[in-house]
C-alpha cells in the first residue's frame, strides 16, 4: 500500500504494564492483537521515570476533568459516595497512584498498525475495569481486579494494558514513547489477504 493515508495505516499505542510483565503475559497478549491482523511496527522494553508517565496521562489536558469526572459518575451509578465532587482533587490522587504503579517495574510499549487500530485494540483490550470488562477481553480473562478494590487498598487499578482512546491521542503517546527511527515500516503477507482489492497470486 503507497497510500500513506489509507486507513490500513492507522496507528494506536499499547503498553503492557508492570502486572502484565510480571505475570509473563507479553507473549499472550501480544498474540490477541496480531491474530486479528494487526501489524506490529514498535516495540520495546523500558523502566519509565514518574516525570516520563505524568507526562504520558496529561498529554490530553482535558484528562484530570474527565478521568475526575469518570470516577465521580463510577461511585454514585453504584449507590456509593465519592471521596469528592471535585474532579481535580480526585485525579491528582489517582495520577499519584498512576505514577507509583507504572513505576514499580519494567514495561512493555508497542505501536500496532491496520485498519482501525485504535477501536480494534480497545475491543479486544475491554474496559477499565476487569471486573466490568466483556469476557473474551484481555482485561476480563486475565485479571480479576475491581475498582472497589484498589479503591480500598489505596491503589490504582491493576489492568495489565494501557491502550490509546482516540486517533488524536495515540498520535500524540506514540510520539510520548517512540523516535521516528524506532517504528518499522515493512510488508506482511497477510496485507495482501486483508487489503489488497484483487487478491492476486494465490496459486502459481
Amino acid at each position: 500500500m503507497k497510500d500513506k493515508n489509507h486507513p490500513a495505516k492507522e496507528r494506536t499505542l499499547a503498553i503492557i504494564k508492570p502486572d502484565g510483565v510480571q505475570r509473563s503475559l507479553i507473549g499472550d497478549v501480544i498474540r490477541r492483537y496480531e491474530r486479528i491482523g494487526l501489524k506490529l511496527v514498535g516495540i520495546k522494553m523500558v523502566v519509565p521515570t514518574e516525570e516520563h508517565i505524568e507526562q504520558h496521562y496529561t498529554l490530553d489536558p482535558d484528562w484530570r476533568r474527565r478521568t475526575g469526572q469518570k470516577t465521580i459518575d463510577s461511585y454514585k451509578k453504584k449507590g456509593l459516595t465519592p471521596p469528592s465532587e471535585d474532579p481535580l482533587e480526585i485525579t491528582g490522587k489517582v495520577l499519584v497512584m498512576l505514577k507509583k504503579y507504572m513505576t514499580l517495574g519494567p514495561v512493555v510499549p508497542m505501536v500496532w498498525q491496520g485498519a482501525n487500530a485504535v477501536a480494534v485494540v480497545k475491543k479486544i483490550t475491554g474496559g477499565t475495569e476487569p471486573l466490568t470488562s466483556d469476557v473474551g477481553t484481555i482485561r476480563a480473562d486475565l485479571m480479576l481486579d475491581s475498582y472497589s478494590l484498589s479503591d480500598r487498598d489505596q491503589r490504582a487499578v491493576r489492568n495489565i494494558v494501557h491502550v490509546s482512546g482516540s486517533v488524536e491521542e495515540a498520535e500524540a503517546e506514540i510520539k510520548h514513547w517512540f523516535s521516528e527511527n524506532e517504528l518499522i515500516d515493512y510488508r506482511l503477507v497477510q496485507e495482501a489477504i486483508l487489503y489488497d482489492v484483487n487478491v492476486d497470486g494465490i496459486f502459481e
